[in-house]
C-alpha cells in the first residue's frame, strides 16, 4: 500500500429507508435478519460497502439483493456512526431514503430471511399524532433503525413544507388532485386534516396551480408552481 495511517478504520455500510403510501399512514420496507447480530429482528435493507464501490451504487445493490426491488430513486439522508450502534464494532452507515406511491412486492434474498412492508404505527418510533404505548406484537427493530426511520420521516415533512426545494423523487405525481395531495400530507404528518381548511390554506399560499384538465373527467388537476 502506498499510504498507511495510524488510525483505526471503521466498517462502512449503507441502509435504505423506503416509504410507501398506505391509506392515511406510511409503510416502510423492512427485512428480517437471517444472521446475528439481531437475528430474527427487522431492519432496514442494507449491508457492507464493497471496496471501491460508490455509496449510491452500494445502496441500490443491497436494496435489490435483500428485497428484489430495483429502479427506485434514492436521496442521501445522512451518516450514522455513534459508538455502540453495532455490536460487531465501530460501524458507520450512510443512509438513503425514498418515497414510492405504491408498494412494490418484495422478495427476500441474500442474508434477509423475509422482506415486507410495515405500517409506521406498528413500529417502536415516535408517533407525531399522539403518544402511543408499545403493544405486544409490535415490530422489534435492530440497531438504531428506529431513530433513522424517525429522522427520515421528518425529512419527508420538510419536503412537503418546502416543495419548491425539490427532491430527487416525487411525493406526488406530476399532476395531482387536492384529495391525492391531502392523503400524502396526512400520511407523512400522521394526522387527519380538515378538508376545507387544507384546501383553503393550500390555494391561498399559491403553492399549486390549477391545470386545464380533470382526472377521470371529474376532479380538478393541479401541479406545484415552479
Amino acid at each position: 500500500m502506498p499510504f498507511t495511517y495510524p488510525y483505526p478504520r471503521p466498517a462502512l455500510t449503507v441502509d435504505n429507508v423506503v416509504f410507501a403510501l398506505r391509506a392515511r399512514d406510511l409503510a416502510v420496507l423492512l427485512v428480517r435478519r437471517k444472521n446475528a447480530p439481531f437475528q430474527g429482528d427487522w431492519a432496514l435493507p442494507g449491508g457492507f460497502v464493497d471496496e471501491g464501490e460508490p455509496l449510491h451504487a452500494a445502496a441500490l445493490r443491497e436494496l435489490e439483493e435483500e428485497t428484489g426491488i430495483s429502479g427506485v430513486t434514492l436521496e442521501q439522508l445522512g451518516a450514522y456512526g455513534d459508538p455502540g450502534r453495532d455490536p460487531r464494532g465501530h460501524t458507520v452507515s450512510v443512509v438513503f431514503y425514498t418515497f414510492v406511491i405504491s408498494e412494490p412486492r418484495p422478495a427476500a434474498g441474500d442474508d434477509a430471511a423475509d422482506a415486507a412492508w410495515h405500517p409506521l404505527r406498528s413500529l417502536p418510533i415516535a408517533q407525531p399524532s399522539s403518544t402511543r404505548r408499545r403493544r405486544a406484537g409490535d415490530v422489534k427493530l435492530a440497531f438504531d433503525h428506529a431513530r433513522i426511520i424517525e429522522e427520515a420521516r421528518v425529512r419527508l415533512q420538510e419536503r412537503l413544507h418546502t416543495p419548491s426545494l425539490g427532491t430527487v423523487f416525487r411525493l406526488v405525481p406530476t399532476h395531482f388532485t387536492l384529495t391525492e395531495l391531502q392523503r400524502v400530507y396526512e400520511a407523512v404528518f400522521g394526522r387527519t386534516l380538515d378538508k376545507r381548511n387544507f384546501r383553503a390554506r393550500l390555494l391561498e399560499s399559491k403553492a399549486v396551480k390549477a391545470l386545464n384538465a380533470r382526472k377521470d373527467g371529474r376532479d380538478q388537476l393541479y401541479r406545484w408552481r415552479p
